[in-house]
């Protein structure tokens, strides 16, 4: 396999890795959430309560973010393209796997299994995309975007499948087609058409050894708490449109449609956000996001029908637009060597860790009756990441890029 080392950038390798890239970020979000929405076709079909049913989806969450360090160890010292082709192959074959689900040990399992591959992509692929970018912002932005269309497709492709030809469909379908674009990534990293770098195309002034542990501690906190917002509204968002939404469809796929609609629209978000990220210090941009969140999640919770759906969109835009800056300030204070296993920290907060949030939905729904709780909850979450944004350092100047030596 051809070594980093051997390479500097062209525009064809990085635009065929901002390329792949973009649509792992975008399986990695969709496979993760199928079973959000395909968890309603199953309390039909097995006569399970939801409340039981959902505690299937923790396990997943909690691989999502367990497997993200060793991932990004393996792509640090072994091959980041390597890695997502992995992922591409792997995670076709776990959800096909828990397609032939028969009880609920077994799609347990088989989500978890989808979670472990899944983990790869975020340490794996945003590290590379960073060592690849000459605007990270952008890079990032677009690189957003597909991760927001993944989720929105997510409720979508499940309900439409669930719907057509039953809830097994909804995991066998995706899966098929992650092994044929797997399958595809492979020939090309054969054909020496995509491989990693060896420097950065645009690195930054090395940070101070204070500077990297200040930044360190702010945003392990910061990240947790945004990755609790995002995963349990992603999870939660379902049966919120189920309860309060209900007299806009009459269906598990209309359900995915209006959840997918919300991730649509707040899709463009990331783009913005990169391109503010670029633009403008990373920090205040990172700081606005989380302060606009409060008052939105807190107005939420009084709606219902097709306020309760414009809202929701306008408090995920909110939070998944930071999420560049974020990936941008983690990056600027990260020496280059242990970004992956950085990443791979970053995401066992916000997808790991934060997997505590999946748990508040089934939690709090079995206690009130309803998601409205989470909702407040959620917002206090954003305003203690406001309150740690505070605590970041000042913009830092970003070296001009200096081509490698072949």
């Amino acid at each position: 396999m051809t070594t980093a080392a051997s390479h500097s950038a062209t525009p064809r390798s990085a635009t065929l890795g901002l390329g792949f890239s973009s649509v792992a970020h975008s399986f990695s979000h969709l496979f993760t959430l199928l079973y959000a929405t395909v968890v309603l076709a199953v309390e039909k079909d097995w006569g399970l309560p939801y409340d039981t049913l959902a505690w299937a989806s923790i396990p997943l969450f909690v691989m999502f973010g367990a497997g993200a360090i060793p991932a990004g160890w393996l792509g640090d010292r072994w091959s980041a393209p390597g890695m997502i082709a992995v992922f591409f192959i792997g995670l076709g074959v776990a959800a096909i796997a828990t397609g032939f689900a028969t009880d609920l040990t077994e799609i347990t399992l088989g989500l978890a299994a989808i979670g472990l591959f899944a983990s790869i992509y975020h340490p794996v692929g945003i590290a590379w995309l960073v060592r690849n970018a000459a605007n990270r912002g952008r890079a990032l932005g677009i690189n957003g975007i597909f991760g927001s269309l993944g989720t929105a497709a997510a409720a979508v492709v499940a309900g439409f499948l669930a719907d057509r030809w039953g809830w097994r469909a909804a995991f066998m379908v995706p899966g098929t087609v992650s092994i044929a674009v797997g399958l595809g990534f492979i020939w090309l990293m054969s054909r020496g058409r995509i491989y990693d770098v060896a420097h950065d195309v645009a690195p930054s002034a090395e940070p101070g050894r204070g500077e990297v542990k200040r930044v360190f501690w702010v945003l392990s906190v910061t990240m947790l708490m945004t990755g609790l917002i995002f995963q349990s509204t992603s999870v939660g968002l379902p049966k919120i449109f189920e309860e309060r939404a209900g007299g806009l469809v009459d269906s598990t796929f209309g359900i995915g449609l209006l959840v997918s609609a919300v991730y649509l629209v707040s899709a463009l978000s990331q783009y913005l956000g990169g391109e503010l990220a670029d633009r403008f210090p990373p920090r205040m941009i990172y700081l606005a996001s989380q302060l606009l969140q409060i008052p939105v999640i807190l107005l939420a919770v009084f709606l219902s029908g097709s306020a309760l759906v414009g809202v929701a969109a306008v408090m995920i835009s909110f939070n998944v637009g930071g999420q560049p800056a974020e990936n941008t300030l983690l990056a600027r204070y990260t020496p280059a060597k242990w970004r992956g296993r950085a990443f791979g920290a970053k995401f066992v907060l916000t997808l790991g860790v934060s997997s505590l949030g999946v748990s508040l939905v089934p939690v709090i729904h079995r206690l009130t009756g309803s998601l409205d709780g989470l909702l407040v909850v959620l917002a206090g979450f954003a305003g203690i990441a406001a309150l740690f944004c505070l605590m970041l350092p000042g913009d830092r100047p970003v070296k001009a890029a200096v081509a490698p030596a072949e």
